[in-house]
């Protein structure tokens, strides 16, 4: 049995290691056309493992480009502003300071500075898609001290878009599935322990990017270099401290993951000097760049913070039966292994309606059972395992309300 078991895990973590899903050694960026403008309507690559960047991919000051709508699939009509003009039709009309990278689909999400609008650029093809039947943040006309415009977007480790505004008075939930949702979470709260440091406080918070862990948590870099941490599920800012070894003068305005689990910055004012912060300590220190450098408002990769060096990136596990065209997708479980006695079940594009999840371990017997109710694309719930949980093979069962079988996999618990 031993053997048996051994060959088992053998297999399942051969499994896993082949198809995980490899970091992003690159970062999308907006920059200027000018290299020390402030222009934020041109996207460039930067390559993460030289630090050099590619000349323009998509100059967004275009009133003229073709956009499509992101609902129909079909051209969109010119729009006009009173304000802006035809700037609005323009791909990065009036700057853009906040994108998000989906991997999964290959899109770049992002929101023009000034236009209360969704967008995304399919990378295949480098169309651009806007969301012309769903607001925004809901506020079209801008505040004048800037705290209802977001400059800080991520796609979380549950696969959902999240923007935030400068005042962080609105936490914006957004799928990436084939119908798009768009939710407002609401304010978010500063915990008590950050005193007088507030998420909300204009003068220290407002500005620069965020970034997501492998836990559920969002991570605000703000244009002041001050760090907060975020939990999506209780909306609730900690405050972590400020980055220090930055030069005097330095804006965080972007910032991703790199593959050595470090966060890179970028400054919208300082084009000539990147940084990479270690999250433990907050520290800077100088990151190697090569060729000509940019200034840019904002970074965005797909790369999610570990916040446990053992747990590996959300990656889709081989069924134990096979998948078809009508399946595949709708169900992801991770890590794999599991190593803290909790795992995260991903329910992607999936039927809403209640949903049973069993584990049993090699004998069937039951070691945990959690019943999830499925409201959306992309809804994922945490399955915690008793701390007296033994180490090995554990199946894994999602049920269906007539209590037929939807998914199975087998998880390793060290």
């Amino acid at each position: 049995m031993k053997r048996n078991l051994f060959s088992l895990s053998a297999i399942i973590l051969l499994s896993a290691s082949a198809t995980a899903q490899q970091a992003d050694r690159f970062a999308w960026a907006i920059t200027d056309i000018q290299q020390n403008g402030a222009n934020w309507s041109y996207l460039r690559k930067l390559d993460l493992a030289n630090g050099e960047y590619s000349q323009v991919l998509l100059n967004g000051t275009d009133i003229n480009a073709i956009a499509f709508d992101a609902a129909t699939r079909k051209q969109t009509a010119p729009m006009t502003d009173a304000r802006y003009g035809q700037w609005v039709n323009a791909a990065f009309g009036t700057g853009v300071a906040a994108m998000a990278y989906d991997r999964r689909n290959n899109r770049l999400y992002y929101t023009p500075m000034f236009v209360d609008q969704l967008r995304y650029i399919d990378l295949k093809s480098m169309k651009v898609y806007y969301v012309t039947d769903k607001a925004f943040t809901g506020k079209p006309v801008k505040s004048s001290d800037q705290g209802n415009i977001v400059t800080r977007m991520v796609i979380a480790s549950d696969g959902n878009g999240y923007a935030m505004t400068n005042d962080a008075t609105q936490l914006i939930r957004f799928s990436t599935g084939k119908k798009l949702v768009i939710t407002d979470l609401g304010t978010i709260a500063d915990d008590p322990v950050n005193k007088n440091i507030s998420i909300h406080n204009s003068c220290s918070s407002y500005g620069g990017d965020m970034i997501a862990d492998d836990d559920g948590n969002l991570y605000v870099f703000s244009a002041r270099n001050h760090v907060y941490k975020i939990n999506t599920e209780t909306k609730v800012a900690a405050y972590l401290g400020v980055v220090s070894g930055l030069p005097n003068g330095f804006t965080i305005n972007g910032a991703a993951v790199n593959d050595d689990n470090r966060v890179l910055v970028a400054s919208a004012v300082q084009g000539g000097s990147y940084f990479t912060v270690d999250m433990k300590s907050l520290a800077a220190s100088p990151y190697l760049m090569q060729g000509q450098v940019w200034q840019s408002s904002d970074l965005a990769n797909s790369n999610l913070l570990a916040s446990n060096k053992n747990q590996t990136e959300p990656v889709e596990l081989m069924r134990n039966k096979p998948v078809t065209a009508g399946d595949a997708g709708k169900i992801n479980i991770y890590p794999n292994p599991v190593t803290d006695n909790q795992f995260v079940v991903r329910f992607g594009q999936l039927e809403t309606g209640s949903y049973t999840v069993q584990v049993t371990d090699v004998l069937g017997r039951q070691v945990a059972q959690q019943v999830v109710n499925v409201n959306g694309e992309n809804q994922s719930q945490k399955i915690k395992l008793a701390a007296s949980a033994s180490k090995g093979v554990y199946l894994v069962k999602v049920l269906d309300a007539g209590n037929n079988t939807a998914f199975s996999t087998k998880i390793v618990v060290q």
